[in-house]
């Protein structure tokens, strides 16, 4: 079926089927993944969380996930001159997909810069020491992280250097950078993921751990609790699978045009997929054997990452070593989706000013800097200032993820299922292929079930907050 394309191929594009996936799912698999899934998992019900999040993510993610990769192949654009070419009236939501990924970077690339310290830590040996470690502070004890990121110096030192190492990667260019870096990542994060999991069910008392976060047990589940849970998994599907972020309009804009849309939308879903679910097995038995079954030991925030798992690793045999490899696959991880993130920021720069990729990406490192250090100042010298009781880097995740990304996938979901309707991105899935094997299943979603999700997770975290 033919449609009519628009091109830019001094954008470039990935030379392979493999490379755009695994660079897709590079960009899919983050922190969000390694540390974010686990905890709300054993917060909502382990089992349960795990059997709702998978139902969504072969649905809802997977409509959504399509919907954008469609939308970048078809108009060969970045983020802004993609939703123009879909339909004028709908512009806007073309700054709004920009805007997302402009502030998710800098204070993701904070975080980023937490990990490379970490993961410095680990392998020069003082990993597991500074576990225990501990400094007073105004008469309070302060944890190893708590004192480190109440620093300037330290944390604008690892943030910047984080940030320039995922410049190298973009500034390389589409194939030669993102897509060969990510051939040789994935797999080794891969096999990271899969031997430290090996090793985690193998501790002693890991199988009550592994049991609550696979066996379903509906008992103690309340409809309230049961809604609670359908939207923080829905929610989870955001950070898991790069969705709203403009990140797979761009990746889908650089896609081939004879490969397969919708084959390629459930590899990278199934790699997502597994990743988060191998992080889990990592995480949940290892802090059920370390906290004897406390679940709230399993506690949101980087507190899990930076606080709990350095002492778990300090408890277990070789913890040094395992903790190291840890690290190293949390720090691979997050590199990955920053690129792409960095990626859909200089992608729209390029293409709005004209100009070349190294310049744009110049620009893009010098605002990711002087915005992420207000996310630094805002744990240290800056840490009295909060925006509406949060502190910076907590307020720009909060109206990111809570706000601006599920108004974006509402939108789409609008534009696509009632206003260019679904036959839009359909005549793109099915070029060159003989049928849309899920294209039933994806009009239910897109047009009726997708919107009314978003509209739960935009209620939900402020009648929370209220």
């Amino acid at each position: 079926m033919e449609n009519k394309t628009e091109t830019a191929p001094s954008r470039g594009s990935f030379g392979s089927k493999i490379g755009f996936v695994l660079a897709a799912a590079g960009s899919a698999v983050g922190l969000g993944n390694i540390w974010r899934f686990p905890y709300l998992a054993a917060k909502y019900g382990g089992g349960i969380f795990l059997l709702v999040y998978l139902i969504f993510a072969v649905t809802f993610g997977f409509a959504l996930m399509l919907t954008e990769i469609a939308i970048g192949r078809r108009t060969g654009k970045s983020v802004i001159g993609a939703y123009r070419a879909v339909n004028k009236r709908f512009a806007p939501l073309g700054w709004l997909a920009a805007a997302v990924p402009a502030l998710i970077l800098p204070y993701y690339c904070v975080i980023g810069g937490w990990v490379l310290k970490y993961m410095t830590a680990f392998i020069t040996g003082g990993g597991v020491d500074m576990a225990n470690k501990t400094y007073v502070s105004e008469g309070e004890d302060l944890s190893f992280f708590e004192h480190f990121i109440s620093q300037l110096g330290e944390p604008a030192v690892f943030f910047i250097i984080y940030v320039l190492i995922g410049s190298v990667v973009v500034m390389l260019g589409v194939e030669k950078g993102i897509e060969k870096v990510s051939k040789f990542l994935m797999p080794v994060l891969l096999v990271l993921i899969v031997g430290i999991g090996i090793y985690t069910l193998t501790l002693k008392g890991a199988g009550s751990g592994v049991r609550y976060y696979m066996l379903p047990d509906f008992s103690e589940m309340s409809p309230s609790m049961l809604l609670k849970t359908i939207a923080a998994a829905v929610g989870q599907l955001f950070y898991s699978m790069s969705l709203a972020m403009g990140i797979m309009i761009t990746y889908g804009s650089y896609m081939r045009k004879d490969d397969s849309i919708e084959t390629s939308v459930r590899q990278i879903e199934i790699f997502d997929t597994i990743v988060a679910f191998l992080a889990g097995l990592i995480i949940v038995p290892a802090v059920f054997v370390f906290s004897d079954g406390d679940k709230e030991a399993l506690n949101a925030g980087p507190g899990l990452m930076f606080i709990t798992l350095p002492k778990v690793f300090d408890s277990m045999p070789a913890g040094q070593f395992i903790g190291t490899a840890f690290f190293i696959l949390v720090t691979l991880a997050a590199l990955t989706s920053s690129i792409s993130l960095m990626e859909t920021v200089t992608a729209v720069v390029m293409e709005k000013f004209s100009l070349s990729r190294k310049v744009s990406c110049i620009i893009v490192i010098v605002f990711t800097v002087i915005i992420g250090m207000l996310s630094v100042l805002g744990y240290s010298t800056w840490s009295s200032f909060t925006i509406f009781g949060k502190q910076i880097l907590d307020f720009f995740d909060f109206i990111t993820n809570n706000l601006m990304m599920p108004v974006l996938a509402f939108l789409t979901c609008v534009l696509v299922g009632y206003v260019a309707k679904t036959k839009y991105v359909e005549e793109e899935v099915m070029y060159g292929e003989k049928r849309f094997r899920s294209q039933k299943l994806y009009t239910v979603m897109i047009k009726y079930i997708c919107p009314v999700c978003m509209i739960m997770i935009l209620i939900t975290p402020f009648v929370t907050e209220i």
